[in-house]
């Protein structure tokens, strides 16, 4: 049996940062349906809104 492990691979952009925020029911309704119908996490679609943003005030 091989010595490698099992697993998922190492990502070659690790997520290592995190934040904590608050936002009331309306919004998390609001990203829940973004989410879902994008077919995505509800971190995808936050840090898919950071890059718009970013992007737009290029």
């Amino acid at each position: 049996m091989s010595a490698k492990k099992m697993g998922r691979p190492p990502s070659d952009n690790p997520k290592s940062e995190t934040i904590k925020i608050r936002i009331d029911q309306d919004m998390m309704r609001k990203l829940e349906a973004s989410a879902k119908k994008l077919n995505m996490s509800r971190s995808d679609v936050v840090r898919k809104g950071i890059e718009k943003i970013y992007d737009d005030l290029q």
